[in-house]
């Protein structure tokens, strides 16, 4: 593989009480803490959680293993917050990698350390807070 480039376009976010809504199509997901504010109906993003891909983003955040170990991280008036954005399957696993290792969400163990992948850049735009807008990440 050569280097690659990935725009990123993510489509929005779903508090926990709305994660049924999450899209079943490919790409990769992010988890938030965040505080939300009924009265005003405002999103507060508060901590990057975790960097997850999938086949189908409904399916994996709905039953997703870690759900417990993310929510162990929310202090008080804290609630979940899913992002996403659609990446082609083929790529998932690259640009995952990209996105935790230049961002180290909380949670994330893999690809903190070291990135496997021949370089990759990611620009980032719409609704993308907390995570770096545009990154370059080399094989390390």
């Amino acid at each position: 593989m050569a280097e690659k480039t990935f725009d990123l376009k993510f489509d929005g976010y779903k508090l926990e009480e709305n994660k049924l809504g999450l899209p079943e199509y490919s790409g990769v997901y992010v988890v938030h803490s965040c505080i939300y504010n009924k009265k005003e109906d405002t999103v507060s993003l508060m901590r990057l959680l975790y960097i997850g891909k999938a086949g189908n983003i409904n399916d994996r955040v709905n039953n997703h293993e870690k759900l417990e170990n993310w929510k162990k991280e929310l202090k008080e008036e804290e609630q979940l917050c899913y992002n996403y954005t659609k990446v082609n399957t083929a790529y998932n696993n690259r640009v995952e990698a990209a996105l935790i290792n230049a961002n180290q969400p909380i949670v994330n163990v893999d690809y903190k350390e070291s990135f496997p992948f021949d370089s990759t850049i990611i620009n980032c735009s719409n609704r993308y807070n907390l995570l770096k807008e545009n990154i370059k990440v080399t094989k390390h």
